[in-house]
């Protein structure tokens, strides 16, 4: 009789802890996924900004001919955060944050030349920068939240045990350095941004 109510025991222990592993692994799929989304959105908005760029400096460069410097800046800016690893880390971070503030020193040329702060093109593009910026900001917040819970839960106890078993690995925060933690500034009233 003791030996049958302890089969009974150990067979309900290893269906309980059987049904945790099973649980929490679940739990941890779903969070990885909600960081690969929530990273897919931040990728998105960069791209966008990305694009714009161009149109942005081509604009400018109609009225600006002579800051050929800093067209020659910001299309390498450009280009570098292009080429960048496309994984959040110091290197993304490094050339997003050049980019963003060769975007800056394009908008600051542009407050010299009232035409252009005038031109309705420069406007929209203006404004699309500016909705661009925001997204970034709402998806690198958004997807930094999803990171930390998927860490809190790789490194919480016992789930950490079901994460090492599976080989649930760390995703890094979208950290952009000091001085990129403030988007360019864009004035969509008609005066360009500094």
């Amino acid at each position: 009789m003791r030996t049958v109510v302890a089969l009974i025991v150990v067979v309900a222990l290893v269906v309980l802890v059987g049904l945790y592993v099973l649980l929490t692994y679940n739990r941890l799929v779903a969070l990885r996924n909600n960081v690969e989304n929530s990273w897919s959105q931040v990728d998105v908005a960069l791209k966008m900004r990305h694009d714009l760029v161009p149109n942005l400096a081509e604009a400018v460069k109609g009225y600006a001919a002579h800051e050929r410097g800093t067209f020659d800046a910001v299309t390498q800016a450009r280009t570098a955060a292009v080429a960048a690893p496309t994984e959040p880390g110091a290197a993304l971070g490094a050339a997003e944050s050049t980019l963003g503030s060769m975007i800056g020193q394009l908008l600051v040329i542009a407050e010299d030349y009232p035409d252009l702060k005038a031109s309705t093109s420069f406007l929209a593009l203006q404004q699309q920068l500016s909705s661009i910026e925001s997204q970034i900001q709402i998806a690198r917040r958004v997807y930094n939240d999803t990171v930390e819970t998927y860490l809190t839960k790789l490194q919480r106890i016992p789930s950490n045990f079901v994460a090492s078993a599976f080989s649930f690995a760390p995703r890094e925060f979208f950290r952009a350095p000091v001085e990129a933690q403030t988007a360019p500034s864009v004035d969509v009233g008609g005066s360009a941004a500094r």
